[in-house]
């Protein structure tokens, strides 16, 4: 077991600052040798990663995350799911501020197509959820195909 360089109380060989003292520990195991850097996406899995992309109105985020980082740079399946829910979550832009702005200003019957709309995005978000949660890979008939276009 390793001990804190500055105030000698015990420390995990992953720990980099000492629990008691704050003290920043050397690099190296209890072996001598280099432990290698923590990354945030080590301990993510590919399949929770395609999950992540299809949380509605947030999966921007993590697939913009997914695509940045170089883990997931050779996996086309996760990159397939980023892209397509990065896809799907501009379509709802456009659906939400394109059609809901136009229908505002268009005469005739007052139905709500936008909202028609982004409850079909909706659920398709979720049905997404439901299918890469079982390891499916499914794509959907326009976002898909552009989604495979950009791997």
């Amino acid at each position: 077991m390793p001990y804190c360089t500055q105030c000698g109380s015990e420390v995990t060989e992953i720990d980099r600052f000492c629990r008691r003292c704050g003290t920043a520990q050397p690099a190296t195991g209890p072996s001598g040798q280099r432990r290698p850097p923590a990354s945030s996406t080590s301990s993510i899995s590919p399949r929770a990663a395609s999950i992540l992309c299809y949380v509605p109105w947030m999966g921007w985020i993590a697939s913009l995350y997914v695509l940045a980082t170089d883990r997931f740079r050779t996996d086309r399946d996760v990159r397939f799911h980023a892209y397509q829910g990065l896809y799907l979550f501009v379509a709802w832009m456009l659906v939400h501020y394109v059609v809901g702005f136009w229908q505002n200003f268009l005469p005739g019957p007052d139905l709500p197509f936008d909202k028609l709309f982004e409850i079909l995005i909706l659920i398709l978000w979720i049905v997404m959820l439901v299918k890469t949660s079982k390891g499916e890979r499914f794509s959907i008939p326009v976002v898909g195909e552009v989604a495979e276009r950009s791997l």
